[in-house]
């Protein structure tokens, strides 16, 4: 089994961590060998959170400079800010809706126009698949569930060893009750969304 390395990033509170622990929990489950790392920002709603699924078997948790095969990135600066994890093979899904930094939102930072960033992005990675994933998560009636919906794409273009059926059954199993339905509708909205990108 080849060994698939992903990194997820993104800000503080938008569920980057639960959706790396859930792949890893789905992959266990699935009898796939998996490691996973957290690096956190700052440990504040607002700072940086990067988590890393790296599954088939590694030897190290960590995922250096041009070795990441896929990024899910929760924020599209933040996937700028990542690319130099990508090589030119890399499969990136980010989500297009800006959610400034802290340093932005105190004017001490500029922020980019997302749809330059998109550009950038495009030209640096083998694939790109961009959309709004928080309207998305919306859509699904649990505007937090954008975590989910990144999760569906994930699985929709990600050709993971883990099944869909697995997946869903580790969001159901940690999901609370009143949100179960929710994220399986984000879940299948992302889905879709990649797949028809």
């Amino acid at each position: 089994m080849k060994t698939q390395r992903i990194v997820n990033v993104g800000v503080g509170g938008q569920g980057n961590l639960l959706a790396s622990n859930l792949l890893g929990q789905a992959a266990l489950e699935a009898g796939v060998p998996v490691v996973v790392s957290e690096i956190h920002g700052m440990a504040q709603r607002g700072g940086v959170v990067e988590s890393a699924v790296l599954l088939g078997g590694a030897k190290s948790p960590i995922v250096s400079d041009a070795e990441a095969d896929i990024i899910v990135s929760f924020e599209p600066v933040e996937t700028l800010r990542i690319l130099n994890k990508a090589h030119k093979g890399t499969l990136v899904i980010t989500n297009t809706r800006p959610l400034p930094p802290f340093t932005v939102a105190i004017g001490q930072a500029p922020y980019p126009k997302p749809d330059e960033a998109i550009k950038f992005i495009k030209k640096k990675v083998g694939r790109l698949v961009a959309f709004d994933g928080q309207e998305l998560a919306e859509k699904a009636k649990n505007p937090l569930s954008l975590n989910m919906v990144l999760l569906g794409a994930l699985f929709a273009v990600g050709e993971l060893p883990v099944p869909v059926k697995t997946m869903k059954k580790m969001i159901k199993q940690n999901s609370k009750e009143r949100f179960v339905e929710a994220n399986l509708k984000a879940f299948d909205l992302g889905f879709q969304a990649a797949a028809g990108n």
